[in-house]
């Protein structure tokens, strides 16, 4: 798994008690890069987790291929990518297992929570009996069993009726919240279009086999220093401009649990420049302050 991202894909692997890999990105996309990957795997290795970075999918056909010489779970990090396309596949339906977020600070949220898309049958059962807190209930609601008892490992993965009624009006609007927020991406895109041709900033890239949903939008700034001094003169005009994932390979926990291979010196200079810049649904006509107080520190620093 790449160390550029959040701590639950690590906590899912360590809560099971394995031991998280992580690898370098690739330095355009910032996904899980597949020669390292594929420089990663030894004869302990169980699955793959391919995080798609700010909503753009992973290069899902080199680790398909890279799962299937090794015989490996290939696991969708989706959390970020709900709506967004892999060579027209939807996010979710590219790997065996696909894991979306419906945190507060994803597309469609419902303050917490999340799904799985099961993508073999032959994990259809066992994924079912795990949401059932490891019991065999929903054989027993189908008639298939005569009562239901303990077979496996589970927990209470169950939203409530107020989350998920909340949930399903989130989703009923999904279309107009993607084009609402692919909008603002664009407007973004084209107002640091020059600056990025004059070499000051860097944009997101992305996989001409991809299409994004307008999660994140980010900025790519010179160095560390460049990159406080750029968010404190949001912060001093009202707009919060946050840095992402420290990286998980440097984290205390990360030391303890997990292990790195190579030196990941992608993951640590990206993790050191890159800026988040404000996007949610009804952000409106405030993108253009963003904009401007932006514009307005990258011109004067040249």
């Amino acid at each position: 798994m790449p160390s550029f991202t959040f701590v639950s894909t690590a906590n899912a692997v360590v809560l099971r008690g394995a031991v998280p890999v992580f690898v370098d990105i690739d330095p355009e996309t910032l996904n899980i890069a597949p020669s390292a990957v594929a420089e990663a795997v030894t004869p302990l290795t169980r699955a793959i987790f391919a995080v798609h970075y700010a909503g753009f999918p992973a290069d899902m056909d080199a680790l398909s291929d890279i799962a299937r010489a090794h015989d490996l779970l290939l696991v969708e990090d989706a959390a970020q990518a709900l709506g967004s396309r892999y060579k027209g596949r939807l996010a979710g339906s590219l790997g065996d297992l696909g894991a979306f977020s419906f945190h507060e600070t994803k597309n469609i949220i419902s303050g917490e929570g999340g799904a799985l898309t099961v993508n073999r049958p032959d994990l259809v059962s066992r994924a079912e009996i795990i949401r059932e807190k490891g019991t065999n209930r929903s054989l027993f609601l189908r008639g298939q069993v005569d009562k239901y008892t303990w077979v496996d490992i589970g927990s209470s993965f169950l939203p409530g009726e107020l989350i998920t009624a909340f949930l399903h009006g989130q989703l009923s609007r999904a279309e107009e919240i993607t084009a609402q927020r692919l909008g603002m991406f664009d407007q973004y895109m084209e107002a640091f279009a020059d600056l990025e041709e004059s070499g000051r900033v860097r944009r997101p890239r992305w996989s001409p086999d991809c299409e994004g949903n307008g999660h994140m939008f980010y900025l790519l700034l010179r160095d560390i220093d460049d990159r406080d001094a750029f968010i404190a003169h949001l912060r001093a005009q009202g707009v919060i401009a946050p840095f992402h994932y420290v990286p998980l390979h440097s984290a205390p926990a990360g030391v303890r649990y997990a292990r790195a291979s190579g030196d990941l010196s992608v993951t640590n200079d990206i993790s050191a420049r890159l800026v988040r810049l404000p996007l949610f649904f009804d952000l409106g006509s405030e993108i253009d302050c963003v904009i401007e107080q932006a514009q307005q520190y990258l011109e004067k620093i040249p």
